[in-house]
């Protein structure tokens, strides 16, 4: 019997917005623009050296970035600066949007959940099976899930930057299985990432994998997750 369940967040439970689309909005709060081809090749450009969190890992890291970047997942001001580190390989309009664009991916509207996920986590919570949340992350992400509803599906949170820990060291799932209450060997864990969520395992957590898609190319990638615990 399955005593808990546990998510990963971005590419599991959630994804981000597209480059283009956090390029754009970062502009509009500082009352810019870009012409349509330059906004499109700039957004191409910082997808490309993994300036946007929760995107596509860096195609290159810069030697000047390594270090902050091991250090991303484990406090907020590295998470900061790995990756308005990243972005500033990137020609900009204005240097203020070095910030703005990390500010931006904060932004519950920055996120978008996968169309099954608010079921899922309704029929866990219809059978009594508690849910947590594993992610490695530098900022509190409980606001995107009050601003999308799904807070209430949520019994607690491990987060990396909170913990000084990241996946897959098993000391972060073994928090959340405490918070639970659950043996871990009678818990799912949930994610996109085969490194850093396979970590349960050594828990002897179940570990189930989704692929980290657009929400529009994955609209039922949760729901073997009812069955597996059914």
């Amino acid at each position: 019997m399955t005593a808990a369940v546990l998510f990963d967040f971005s590419g599991t439970l959630f994804r981000v917005e597209s480059a283009e689309s956090w390029l754009r909005a970062a502009l509009a709060g500082r009352g810019l623009t870009l012409p349509g081809p330059e906004l499109a090749g700039t957004a191409r450009a910082l997808e490309a050296a993994g300036a946007l969190p929760g995107g596509a890992h860096p195609h290159r890291l810069p030697a000047q970035i390594g270090e902050v970047w091991e250090l991303r997942d484990l406090g907020s001001a590295h998470h900061r600066a790995a990756y308005t580190g990243l972005a500033r390989q990137v020609p900009l309009p204005d240097p203020a949007l070095y910030d703005a664009l990390y500010d931006r991916h904060m932004n519950p509207a920055a996120w978008s959940p996968y169309p099954d996920a608010l079921d899922v986590l309704a029929g866990l919570r219809e059978r009594g099976i508690p849910v947590g949340v594993v992610s490695n992350i530098g900022w509190d992400l409980r606001p995107v899930f009050r601003a999308h509803g799904l807070d209430r599906y949520v019994d607690t949170y491990a987060l990396s930057f909170e913990h000084g820990v990241r996946k897959p060291d098993p000391r972060l799932f073994r928090l959340a299985c405490a918070a639970l209450d659950a043996d871990p060997r009678a818990v799912l864990m949930v994610g996109d990432n085969r490194h850093a969520d396979g970590g349960a395992t050594a828990l002897g957590c179940t570990v189930h994998f989704v692929d980290h898609l657009p929400t529009a190319h994955r609209p039922a990638g949760l729901r073997p997750v009812l069955e597996l615990t059914a």
